[in-house]
């Protein structure tokens, strides 16, 4: 089925268009239609997964009240580019303030999202004055997708890790003539910005994050089997019971990755990314199920939008279809995965070398939203972030702080960089 329409040019940097046929649209609801539905789960909530009435709710919307074209149109009113990088075709979006002095900022996505969950923050940052803001605030923005996911080829070599990826933004930004920016992540996205903070390439001044990439080194160890205590109240969200020590009746930072790292979805991805496409990539309801089962606080809000009618924020019903729909349509399910595999085995290296990741002395900013998967405490982000020039702990949002609060997601980043302008 056909996928983009692009105009070739013989410039590094290709204007990119989306548009899928209608007859890719109609495969997808005939295949929503047609899904063979497993019995009902036999428990009242969603301990056993995502439910049976949440998903049969998104199937009736997919198929009779969500437009594909509304998002289309939107993503095309931006500008779009491709460009080649190391043999990987690379989508991004550009879009430029109006305003002089506007501070490049680079924007990178996480699972299970896409340059989507980033469209409402473009107003906000591009055009600041006209969302509660001031010119000084200004940015512009590049927002690339992650290599195989949405518009962005699947590289056909292994290596691609989030290390790998930093490399290729820094060479996205010199390409595109930035000799000074900034660049945010949250979930891959943090750990792509952890990364390049790192590296630090010429013209980076400094990164924001919205989830702790990397953990002082005390909990590293706890992580592969110590027994350090967890942070109060770091199991606040988790939406899991935490696991205590035997002896002192606490839990311990082994558990606290347990019940964030050990999330189905994340050692599947991490060991097996090609058994996923499997499920994901011949059923639509199947790639939906996959997707939504990524944290408690985002499931229950995305669960309550179809069921009820209970909308939170961006996460609309029409914006979480606009992202699945994307994944279906592009194929990415089993692309994407592979990142948390390229992942995994960077770590595992990592670990069994005794390898340490340079230290990142460039300025960090850090904003812990409640409904994460997990609240970093400030005394863990001053260890790995040494040069710590903003924390703060906001009152609302989740995992897809972007997606759902644009505007405080905005208003963050103004903050946060306002000491490198």
């Amino acid at each position: 089925m056909a996928v983009t329409i692009e105009q070739s040019t013989t410039t590094e940097i290709r204007p990119f268009r989306v548009e899928f046929s209608d007859e890719a649209l109609a495969d997808l609801r005939q295949r929503v239609n047609d899904t063979h539905w497993p019995a009902a789960e036999i428990v009242g909530d969603a301990s056993q997964g995502v439910q049976l009435e949440t998903l049969q709710a998104i199937a009736r919307y997919w198929c009779s009240a969500y437009n594909w074209r509304v998002v289309e149109a939107r993503l095309n009113a931006l500008p779009q580019f491709k460009t080649e990088i190391d043999g990987v075709d690379i989508h991004f979006i550009h879009v430029k303030s109006r305003h002089e002095n506007a501070l490049p900022l680079l924007l990178t996505h996480g699972w299970p999202g896409s340059v989507i969950e980033m469209l409402g923050v473009v107003g906000p940052l591009t055009d600041p004055t006209a969302h509660g803001g001031t010119e000084a605030d200004a940015f512009d923005l590049v927002i690339p997708s992650l290599p195989g996911h949405g518009f962005s080829a699947a590289p056909a070599v292994t290596g691609w890790n989030p290390d790998r990826i930093a490399q290729a933004w820094g060479q996205l930004m010199r390409l595109l003539g930035y000799t000074r920016y900034v660049a945010q992540g949250g979930d891959q996205g943090a750990s792509v910005t952890d990364a390049m903070g790192r590296l630090a390439p010429d013209g980076l001044l400094g990164i924001h994050l919205n989830l702790l990439a990397s953990f002082p080194t005390p909990v590293v160890l706890g992580i592969f089997g110590g027994n350090i205590p967890a942070p109060e109240g770091l199991f606040k969200r988790l939406g899991v019971a935490a696991i205590t020590d035997s002896v002192n009746k606490e839990p311990t930072a082994f558990n606290a990755a347990a019940a964030v790292y050990h999330r189905g979805y994340l050692v599947e991805m991490g060991e097996h990314p090609q058994t996923i496409g499997y499920a994901a990539t011949g059923s639509p309801i199947g790639l939906a199920a996959w997707m939504l089962d990524h944290d408690p606080d985002s499931y229950a809000k995305i669960s309550r939008a179809f069921v009820e009618g209970t909308e939170t924020g961006g996460l609309t019903r029409d914006a979480v279809l606009d992202n699945i729909t994307l994944y279906w349509l592009t194929n990415t399910a089993t692309s994407a995965a592979r990142l948390y595999w390229e992942e995994t085995q960077a770590t595992v290296k990592a670990l069994s070398s005794g390898q340490k990741p340079p230290k990142l002395e460039l300025p960090v900013a850090f904003t812990v939203f409640p409904n994460e998967i997990f609240q970093a405490p400030r005394k863990w982000a001053e260890k790995v972030y040494p040069n710590l020039t903003y924390f703060h702990e906001v009152d609302r949002g989740g995992h897809f702080a972007a997606w759902e609060q644009p505007h405080l997601f905005a208003e963050e980043l103004r903050a946060a960089f306002r000491s490198v302008r």
